[in-house]
């Protein structure tokens, strides 16, 4: 009997680590800490501020930038690797917002989807601490540029605390970046739409909407009052203590919402806090420009390969919209979104800004609105976003325009100066079944 356990402990462990093995065999090795002095030499520098620099020469030592400027004469001398990327194309590493990276894994398997608690308020929840680095989709985003990104959690009105975490590490402690740093509030939709999935009747109004308004004003007033008096309590309220943050501004607050009259009440209950805002979708937001730029309210797009919010709006709207931000003078970024695609395809982010450049802005001004424009958003801007002395060498190379999809072609990249391997599951598949087809065509 004890020969038999045995035998059947031995191969349960024989079975899951093989399992781990395959399932992690497309997860590269996080890249080693810079060891010299690296110097890229000859590439068109887009800096992500607007500026370009022709036939640059960036040199990156101890996972910062030292110096970027115009390169002079021939190849230079240096002690370090001087690495000649003449013809190529250098681009700051690229932030996604609103993101389930690392929190989810297939959108259909709900034992893999790890960003929604239970409940309604909850601003304790901290998605940092169920950050994968092991996530088989994460090679792939990073692959396409993506260095950086916001973790948010999601379901509920008050959803949880935010992170942003750097695309290369062993664990969720090395990944972190940012932590804590925003809280995100999901605002109630104004009306309810009922389908094949229940009675019919098309549009109404949401009866709840009023209460829910009252459930996030009730949460705030709770927790202002709190923390303006937190040392007289006895024990910690660990709900109301998460939003402390937001009356200090160490925290920002991010709210989905979408509809303008939505919008509105959101900025007039918010008016008697005195809270940084972000408003996270903000498909209406063209239509009270006025209003946000007074307000002084960033906006995170989210997704310009869309359709317009009604069925009277420009079919185009989506597309122009980061122009009529710009020309208003809005702060934005745009981003692809969250939940059940809010992962996987943030591989396509540099494509959604590239589709804001054949809408009105320029080439420089939509990569700015993943680069420069996020990391402001996020109040990481001191550090990443743009190529610059003295920020982090996290930054990518491209053999064409990293915004155009036919002509993209990512060949390095670099986080904090350690260059990482950019194989993943999609590039093992295609060699994968190339060699295989190749094989056959040749017996044949």
């Amino acid at each position: 009997m004890k020969i038999n356990i045995l035998i059947t402990i031995l191969i349960a462990f024989t079975l899951s680590n093989t399992y781990a093995q395959t399932s992690y065999s497309s997860v590269p090795i996080p890249a080693k800490p810079q060891q010299s002095t690296i110097i890229l030499y000859g590439a068109t520098a887009h800096v992500g501020n607007g500026e370009v620099i022709e036939n640059s020469l960036i040199e990156l030592e101890n996972g910062k930038i030292i110096r970027i400027e115009a390169a002079k004469g021939g190849m230079p001398k240096a002690s370090g690797d001087v690495v000649d990327i003449s013809g190529k194309h250098v681009y700051p590493g690229f932030i996604a917002l609103n993101t389930t990276i690392g929190l989810s894994e297939v959108g259909a398997v709900r034992a893999t989807r790890d960003f929604a608690e239970t409940g309604g308020l909850n601003p304790n929840v901290r998605s940092i601490i169920a950050y994968n680095t092991d996530s088989r989709v994460t090679p792939t985003i990073r692959s396409n540029g993506v260095m950086l990104a916001q973790i948010t959690p999601q379901a509920g009105l008050i959803s949880g605390q935010s992170s942003v975490v750097e695309l290369d590490a062993w664990n969720w402690e090395d990944a972190a970046y940012k932590v804590d740093e925003g809280i995100y509030l999901s605002w109630p939709s104004m009306f309810t739409r009922s389908g094949w999935w229940a009675e019919p009747g098309g549009v109404k109004k949401n009866k709840k909407y009023d209460e829910a308004k009252t459930s996030i004003k009730n949460l705030l007033d709770q927790a202002k009052g709190y923390c303006n008096g937190k040392e007289s309590y006895e024990t910690k309220n660990l709900k109301l203590e998460a939003m402390c943050g937001l009356f200090d501004k160490s925290k920002k607050l991010y709210v989905r919402v979408g509809y303008v009259k939505a919008m509105i009440d959101v900025i007039n209950l918010l008016s008697d806090y005195d809270i940084e805002m972000v408003i996270v979708g903000g498909q209406d937001a063209w239509m009270i420009t006025d209003l946000l730029k007074e307000k002084n309210i960033p906006i995170v797009l989210n997704k310009t390969h869309n359709l317009p919010q009604r069925k009277h709006d420009d079919i185009d709207m989506p597309f122009k919209l980061p122009k009529l931000l710009q020309d208003a003078g809005i702060d934005y970024c745009i981003t692809i979104g969250s939940g059940w695609d809010g992962f996987w395809d943030q591989r396509n982010l540099a494509f959604e800004a590239g589709t804001a450049a054949g809408y009105g802005l320029t080439k420089e001004e939509a990569l700015a609105t993943i680069t420069s424009s996020p990391a402001k958003i996020l109040g990481i801007d001191q550090t990443v976003g743009t190529l610059e002395k003295g920020k982090d060498a996290t930054l990518i190379i491209s053999k064409g325009d990293v915004l155009d999809m036919k002509s993209s072609h990512i060949e390095m990249a670099f986080i904090r100066g350690r260059q990482l391997d950019l194989d993943n599951k999609q590039k093992q598949l295609y060699r994968k079944f190339m060699d295989k087809y190749g094989q056959e065509k040749k017996q044949h």
